[in-house]
């Protein structure tokens, strides 16, 4: 069975990639924002949070993309059979983000992260980027490493024609 987790930076394209593997590899897709926002951006209850990741990640199949917490991360990652990782320059999610901020404001985009959520403040969205960047990526890095020197299968894109070329293939 198929597990594929999409990890990295928000902005990046971890959703449209995911919905696009879960089409060609007919695979369930879980959104994290889904389940880790509430529609003011606000964080839903720990407990909450926890208990419906841990059931997606239960199942036997799944494509899942997002962040939520470092914690869901880790158990995402050990339960996964591939993992994915999307490591761009950080100007590239300020770049992306710019623009689904301009989008969303203009009532053009076509899927808003979190399912239709009110448009995140932009501020707080690049403030988050950052974070991830400095935090989190490293983190992220190391987790692909040591699960790839396990065997695990490891896809890294590290540029948006990277990214391009992957869709492309499938």
């Amino acid at each position: 069975m198929s597990r594929i987790a999409i990890l990295g930076n928000t902005a990046g394209g971890k959703s449209t990639l995911a919905r696009h593997l879960a089409k060609t590899r007919n695979l369930p897709h879980i959104e994290i924002d889904e389940i880790f926002w509430m529609p003011d951006w606000t964080t839903v209850p720990s407990e909450i949070y926890e208990r419906d990741h841990d059931t997606a990640i239960e199942t036997p199949k799944w494509i899942i993309d997002g962040g939520g917490d470092l914690a869901s991360v880790h158990k995402r990652v050990d339960r996964a059979t591939e993992l994915i990782l999307l490591d761009f320059p950080l100007w590239v999610h300020f770049w992306r983000a710019a623009e689904r901020q301009m989008a969303w404001a203009a009532g053009t985009l076509q899927h808003p992260p979190g399912g239709g959520q009110e448009m995140p403040p932009t501020g707080r969205l690049f403030e988050i980027i950052w974070d991830v960047d400095r935090e989190w990526m490293p983190i992220l890095r190391k987790l692909c490493d040591e699960h790839e020197a396990l065997g695990k299968c490891v896809v890294r894109l590290t540029s948006l024609d990277d990214l391009e070329a992957f869709t492309q293939a499938g």
